[in-house]
């Protein structure tokens, strides 16, 4: 597995330019004896056909963010030293990928209580449709998604979404000497307050409540002239009890201003830590947070959870690294949370 993240972070893979790195992991799956089904550079396998079964699916995501600035060797040529296996996207999320893979292939050679699908995609990164939210429709009804993400092999069971709202309050102008006109500033202010100040009522336990931001306000041509117009942009980050449809009607029960996002698509995610694969983490000594980073969660409408080798805070920076260690952990905790996990 260490061996194919090294030959993994030879191939360049940028967001939405993973076309080299999806054609060699086909060719190694298919050399490894699998049936491959790829959809633009989105790849899985199935260890059965669709059955009454429930499904779980196990996702890794190909693509990288670029290179930060600061990297002292080239981020393509991969390095081993001390145990740590360096390159661009070997914390993010080649660890996990190769982990996944490996687990796949040990639990789909035995009978499971399961149809198992072990999945790579792209534009996680970038948030792209054409990552897995275009192959989703493609795999059946899915009981059980497990995204690799580096966690530290700690379990992810909430996750924050995120959808930005473009909002215009509207004004009269009017010269401000004469105090004529209507200013669009304070009209918007009476939404921006509400955005500052409004709670949602349920939070949840590991994340918080819904968070509301103001982040960006524009309006004016010049000091004389009363605005006629005001525009501010809103960051909103879900809790994963909301989704952002639910979200959005309460806004629009509560502002007068026009505001519309830019995509609804980004959504939390929620585990209930009754979950069979939440209780049984916890048995084996694992623990549960909330995590404040988007993953491949947010196009997922159906339980997830986050979990995977590697430490969050050597994502996209220069000299990215994962251990050795961490992979092998990482195999043998996903292999005991999920050989004959029963949903």
């Amino acid at each position: 597995m260490t061996e194919l993240l090294k030959q993994l972070i030879a191939i360049p893979r940028p967001s939405r330019g993973e076309d080299a790195g999806a054609d060699f992991l086909e060719g190694h799956l298919r050399g490894l004896g699998l049936d491959v089904r790829r959809v633009k550079n989105n790849l899985w396998v199935e260890s059965e056909p669709l059955s009454d079964k429930p499904t779980i699916l196990l996702n890794a995501h190909l693509d990288t963010v670029k290179p930060a600035s600061g990297y002292t060797r080239d981020p393509y040529t991969a390095y081993e030293e001390d145990g740590a296996i360096f390159g661009l996207g070997s914390n993010d999320c080649g660890g996990a990928l190769v982990a996944l893979l490996q687990v796949y292939l040990k639990l789909s050679a035995k009978p499971q209580p399961y149809r198992l699908i072990y999945s790579v995609t792209a534009e996680e990164e970038v948030g792209g449709k054409e990552g897995l939210e275009a192959i989703i429709p493609l795999l059946g009804k899915v009981d059980l998604g497990v995204i690799g993400e580096p966690t530290g092999m700690q379990m992810a069971v909430a996750e924050r979404g995120l959808m930005v709202l473009d909002c215009v309050a509207h004004g009269v102008s009017g010269h401000a000497a004469r105090e004529e006109g209507v200013s669009a500033i304070y009209k918007a202010l009476e939404d921006i307050e509400w955005f500052r100040n409004y709670r949602f009522p349920e939070e949840s336990g590991f994340i918080g409540p819904v968070k509301m931001t103001v982040t960006m306000i524009n309006a004016g041509t010049q000091h004389n002239v009363v605005p006629d117009m005001c525009k501010f942009v809103v960051d909103v980050r879900s809790n994963g009890i909301y989704d952002n449809l639910q979200i959005l009607e309460v806004i629009r029960q509560n502002v007068k201003c026009e505001f519309a996002p830019r995509s609804t698509r980004l959504n939390g995610a929620h585990i209930s830590m009754d979950h069979p694969i939440v209780k049984k983490g916890l048995a084996l000594g694992l623990t549960a947070y909330g995590s404040p980073t988007t993953s491949n969660q947010s196009v997922c409408q159906f339980t997830t959870i986050k979990i995977g080798p590697g430490d969050s805070s050597r994502s996209h920076t220069a000299d990215e690294y994962i251990l050795r260690s961490e992979i092998e952990q990482g195999i043998e905790i996903y292999t005991a949370l999920l050989d004959g996990l029963q949903l």
